[in-house]
C-alpha cells in the first residue's frame, strides 16, 4: 500500500509536524538521580535525526514524594530541568519536535523491592488490582498534585518543548481516579458514575493550560486496559466513553492518545473503530493510535520477553487513509531502530529490526 498518508505533513496548535508518526513514550530508567545525561539527549536526537515526526519522552514524574516507582525513572522538576533543557535543544538541532510525557506513578509498586515509595498516593489508598497501599489521598494531597502537574506544564513549555502529554493510562495515577475499582470516594473527586471520575483529570488538565496559556498544545494519553486486567474496561459502553472524554477536551485536552495493546482491535461491538476511532468520532479531536505497530506480537509479551518481528502496516494505513486517526505512535520498532521511520518511506523494510527484551539494557 502507498504510504503517502503516514508520510503527509500534519498541524495542530502551531505544531506543525513533517508526517503522522509519533515516537510512543516509553520508560527507559537511563537518569541516575532523577537527572536525563548525555546519553538520554543523544537518544532521543538520534529518533530526531531519523526523521520522527513528534517525539514523546519516556515518562517524567512531577514534584511530588512518591511520584515514581523506580529510582532510575527522570524528574521533570529541580535540577533535572538542565538536563530536558538539553535534550530539547539537541532535538530542536536536528530539526525536531518533542513533548515530555508528564506522570505520576501512583499506586503502582515497580520491580525493585529497595524503592517503595511512602506513602503511595492513590485516590482510595488501593491500587487498580485492589492491592491496599495506604491512605487515601487527604484534599492537601489532591491540591498538590494538581499544582505539580500544572509546575511541570509550565516547566515544559519555558525550556523550549514543543507540547506535552499527560499520562492518564495503564492505571497510573490520573487513570486510578477514572476506575471504579480503584477509586472508591464518595466525595467531589470520586462518584459512582465515570463523569464524576474524571474531575481530578480535569482539573490536572486545567491546571496545564492555565500554565501554558491558550495556545500550547496538551495531549491526554488513555487506555481502558491496566496492567495484569488487559480486559478492564473505563468506558463500557459509547456513552460512558462520551462521559469519560468529553470532559477532558473541555478542560483543555487538544488531543487524545489512545492507548491499547493492539491497534487494530474493535473497542465495542457493531464497529470496527478502534479507541482511538471512537475517541476522534466523540471528540473531533485529533487522536493518536498506539499499539503494535510495525511489529508481530503485541507490546506486553514483548517486554516480558518474547521476540517481536517487523510487521505489515496496511491494516494501519487502511484506518489511516479512512481518517479513523490523525497520528500513529510507534513504540518498541523505533526503540530498537532510530531509523525506522526512514526505512519505512524509502523502503528499504529488509534491514528493520526485530526487538527482543535485552534492548531494554540499553539506549540504541
Amino acid at each position: 500500500m502507498t504510504h503517502s498518508n503516514l508520510f503527509s505533513p500534519y498541524s495542530f496548535k502551531g505544531l506543525d509536524l513533517k508526517n503522522r508518526i509519533v515516537m510512543a513514550p516509553m520508560t527507559r530508567q537511563f537518569s541516575p538521580g532523577g537527572t536525563p545525561g548525555q546519553n538520554v539527549a543523544d537518544y532521543y536526537t538520534r529518533r530526531a535525526k531519523g526523521n520522527v515526526g513528534l517525539i514523546i519522552t519516556e515518562g517524567t514524574v512531577i514534584e511530588r514524594t512518591a511520584s515514581k516507582n523506580e529510582e532510575g525513572i527522570p524528574n521533570f522538576y529541580g535540577d533535572a530541568l538542565n538536563g530536558w533543557r538539553k535534550v530539547v535543544d539537541s532535538v530542536h538541532a536536528e530539526g525536531g519536535l518533542i513533548a515530555p510525557q508528564i506522570w505520576h506513578t501512583g499506586a503502582i509498586y515497580g520491580n525493585d523491592p529497595a524503592w517503595k515509595p511512602t506513602p503511595m498516593d492513590s485516590p482510595s489508598g488501593i491500587a487498580p488490582d485492589g492491592t491496599p497501599v495506604g491512605q487515601p489521598m487527604t484534599e492537601t494531597d489532591i491540591a498538590d498534585t494538581i499544582a505539580a502537574f500544572g509546575r511541570a506544564a509550565a516547566s515544559a513549555k519555558g525550556i523550549g518543548f514543543d507540547a506535552i502529554e499527560l499520562h492518564g493510562a495503564h492505571g497510573y495515577l490520573i487513570d486510578e481516579f477514572f476506575f471504579a475499582g480503584s477509586n472508591k470516594r464518595d466525595d467531589q473527586w470520586g462518584g459512582a458514575t465515570l463523569k464524576e471520575r474524571t474531575r481530578f483529570a480535569a482539573e490536572v488538565i486545567k491546571a496545564a493550560r492555565a500554565a501554558v496559556g491558550p495556545d500550547f498544545p496538551i495531549i491526554i494519553r488513555l487506555s481502558q486496559f491496566k496492567p495484569n486486567a488487559y480486559d478492564a474496561k473505563v468506558a463500557s459502553t459509547p456513552q460512558e466513553m462520551e462521559d469519560w472524554l468529553n470532559p477532558l477536551v473541555d478542560a483543555g485536552a487538544d488531543v487524545i492518545h489512545a492507548s491499547q495493546r493492539r491497534f487494530w482491535e474493535p473497542e465495542f461491538d457493531g464497529s470496527d473503530l478502534n479507541f482511538a476511532g471512537w475517541a476522534k468520532k466523540i471528540t473531533g479531536k485529533p487522536t493518536i493510535t498506539v499499539g503494535s505497530v510495525g511489529l508481530s506480537g503485541e507490546f506486553i509479551a514483548g517486554f516480558g520477553g518474547e521476540v517481536s518481528n517487523p510487521a505489515s502496516l496496511d491494516k494501519l494505513l487502511e484506518r489511516l487513509d479512512r481518517g479513523d486517526f490523525d497520528l500513529v505512535a510507534v513504540g518498541r520498532a523505533i526503540l530498537s531502530d532510530p531509523e525506522w521511520v526512514d526505512k519505512i518511506r524509502t523502503g528499504e523494510t529488509a534491514s528493520l529490526k526485530s526487538f527482543d527484551r535485552s534492548l531494554l539494557g540499553e539506549l540504541v
